[in-house]
């Protein structure tokens, strides 16, 4: 059985090194949405099941629905403050902002976690703590941007799936075999595959002591830094921050979901969701934003008009 796992190995090794990695993305999107940090609400804390405090960002509004919406790899919560004031604001949720654990600007571990389902436990956690805080609050939805919507899709397929009322998901990351998904997501990542190969083949047989080796990479240029970035994962982090198998957790949604991305994504293919998305969630809307690119998608006025008229709307299905 070993031999067929080293085997199957070496085939997503070669699978995965057949495409020329990209440049990058666009971070002039990132540096127009990081425009809106003055305006940023401060750094509440809420207390995970471990004991640790850990921080999130909350825009206030009437709505009876509340949006938890997860950042993307290798930043925080700060550059999803345009996206979540204009939901706000326009009365389609209360939002919440999260900086996942490992993230921020001042983590416990930057760009570690305890163990694998950690990020799914968090979330549980700040569930609940959403809910005993404000009681008017009926439906939870449950969204994120990129990495951040793998995480809500893992969440999904996950224990504790059936706290969320609904699922917004921006540019989810799916997963490297996903369809959806460029080579190492058009340059931005830079895994070490080897290492990630041979640490899921040990997790396999149970040995999880060395998950906490460093095994993904980001390419954040140094002209877009200010010392809160994380720029490099561990195992256990990469993988509770994906799904952990995109076509089953995809199958466990079985409320209204909105999939919202950008034609002019550079990580990710945005005319291939559809196919990939609707075999498992046949009553998915997916939309997608014209002329808008990766992380442009959350300072889109189309894109933000689509999410709010989705929230607005989808309890009405």
């Amino acid at each position: 059985m070993q031999q067929r796992m080293l085997i199957f190995a070496m085939g997503v090794l070669l699978a995965m090194s057949t495409e020329t990695s990209a440049n990058g993305l666009d971070f002039e999107a990132l540096v127009s949405e990081q425009g809106a940090v003055s305006q940023l609400p401060s750094l509440l804390r809420f207390d995970a099941r471990d004991g640790t405090a850990l921080s999130y960002r909350h825009y206030p509004s009437d709505s009876p629905t509340a949006l938890v919406l997860l950042h993307g790899s290798g930043t925080d919560s700060k550059y999803l403050a345009t996206f979540a004031q204009a939901l706000a604001d326009a009365g389609a949720a209360a939002v919440y902002t999260p900086d996942v654990r490992g993230h921020g600007p001042s983590p416990q571990r930057r760009g570690d976690i305890d163990y694998i389902n950690q990020l799914e436990d968090d979330l549980a956690d700040f569930i609940y703590h959403i809910k005993a805080e404000n009681s008017a609050i009926s439906s939870i939805v449950v969204g994120g941007h990129s990495s951040g919507g793998g995480l809500a899709i893992r969440f999904a397929g996950g224990e504790y799936g059936h706290l969320a009322s609904a699922y917004l998901l921006l540019a989810p990351y799916l997963g490297h075999d996903a369809p959806t998904v460029r080579n190492n997501s058009g340059g931005w990542a830079e895994p070490s595959v080897a290492k990630i190969i041979a640490l899921s083949l040990l997790n396999r047989l149970g040995v999880t002591s060395l998950n906490g080796s460093t095994v993904l990479r980001f390419n954040l240029p140094a002209e877009y830094r200010n010392g809160s970035e994380t720029l490099a994962y561990s195992y256990r982090l990469m993988t509770g921050f994906n799904p952990s198998n995109y076509r089953d957790d995809l199958r466990s949604i079985n409320v209204p979901s909105l999939i919202l991305t950008g034609a002019a994504d550079e990580a990710f293919f945005a005319d291939r969701f559809e196919s990939t998305v609707r075999p498992h969630v046949p009553d998915a809307a997916v939309v997608t934003v014209p002329d808008t690119s990766h992380l442009g998608l959350l300072v889109s006025e189309d894109g933000i008009e689509a999410a709010c008229h989705w929230l607005q709307t989808f309890g009405k299905f």
